[in-house]
Parts: structure tokens; C-alpha cells; sequence
């Protein structure tokens, strides 16, 4: 079951919106959905709150460090509150989905990304967290992969982004109650 739930992404004004964001976007919106205002606190490096789901305190934080320091938030909440990487959920963008496309993915590797790489050395090491794939598309050329996520999507690649944050959104119960095969079940069958 899920305690705390991990939104990826860079501080400041001129990130909000970039495809790198994705995933402090989903956790905005999953605050928004709960009634959450979420807070800057200094010392989980983040901003947090916490809403109830069927009696169980569930923690969101927004790291407010950049996205490869991500993992200092993540490992300073979770240590405080003794929540374990396998009921962490990280929700971050992913270039190898078009936008549009969500999936959840228990454990594995980073895949190059840095915030996952963080969080995943932070956590000693352990990658046993659920991870909410938000896809954000791939510019073409690994070389260009720096720049495009770091700007924003066009008009129609953000609301294929937006659906798939809903898609996202309707599944979370589910994943927080720890029905992940369910939940994965309605998130791979679901497009934008």
C-alpha cells in the first residue's frame, strides 16, 4: 500500500509547464483533486501535504531541489515518516511513451533519468518503488533530449499530456489501496 506519492519535476517559473514536470504535475493535480494546499517545507526539501484515503495518511511531495537532487526530498520524508520504498509511489515523465501514455511499473532501473537515478541512490540503493510513467514523446535524437525536455509541449502534446494525468488520476485509489495489477489493467488499456 502507498504512504507517499512523488511528483518529479524542477522549482521555479520557468519550468512550470516543461515536459520534465510531468510528474510534479500529476501531483498537483492529485492535490487539487483532495482539497491538499501543498506547502514549502524546508526540511524535507520539498513541497508537501497529506490528505486521508480510506483512513491512511497519504504524504505528496513536490521536490523543490532540481531534478537530480530529487532523491534528498524523497529520502528526507520517507526516513522521518518510516515509509519504505515499496509503498513510495514516483510519478516522472517518460520519453520512451508518446504523450498520451501512462503506465505503472514496479522497480527497475532509471533508464537515464536523472530524478529516478537520485531517488534511487537516496533509497540506498533500493528501486523497489512503484513508478507512474507519464509520456512526454522523444525529440528524434538523444542529443537533442536535453533541450526538448526542458521546454514546454505544444498545444496538442499538452492536452494528450493533461488526458493522460486524468487517466492517471482515476486509477490512483486503486494504487494507493495496493490493487496494482487492477490498476495497471485499466492504465494500459486506457490512451488520450
Amino acid at each position: 500500500m502507498i504512504s507517499l506519492i512523488v511528483g518529479l519535476g524542477n522549482p521555479g517559473k520557468e519550468h512550470e509547464g516543461n515536459r520534465h514536470n510531468a510528474g510534479a504535475d500529476f501531483v498537483e493535480a492529485l492535490a487539487r483533486a483532495n482539497n491538499v494546499n501543498l506547502k514549502i517545507d524546508k526540511k524535507y526539501f520539498g513541497l508537501i501535504g497529506k490528505f486521508t484515503c480510506d483512513g491512511r495518511d497519504i504524504h505528496l511531495l513536490i521536490p523543490t531541489t532540481y531534478m537530480n537532487l530529487s532523491g534528498k526530498a524523497v529520502a528526507a520524508l520517507a526516513v522521518f515518516y518510516k515509509i519504505v520504498p515499496e509503498q513510495i509511489l514516483v510519478c516522472h515523465d517518460e520519453l520512451d511513451f508518446p504523450a498520451g501514455e501512462i503506465r505503472l511499473k514496479k522497480g527497475g532501473g532509471h533508464g537515464g533519468h536523472n530524478g529516478l537515478r537520485d531517488t534511487i541512490a537516496s533509497l540506498g540503493n533500493n528501486n523497489n518503488f512503484l513508478r507512474l510513467r507519464i509520456g512526454i514523446g522523444h525529440p528524434g535524437d538523444a542529443k537533442l533530449v536535453a533541450d526538448y525536455v526542458l521546454k514546454n509541449p505544444s498545444k496538442s502534446e499538452g492536452k494528450l499530456i493533461s488526458k493522460s494525468i486524468e487517466n492517471g488520476l482515476a486509477v490512483i485509489d486503486l494504487i494507493i489501496a495496493g490493487q496494482i495489477e487492477k490498476a495497471m489493467q485499466l492504465l494500459h488499456t486506457t490512451s488520450a
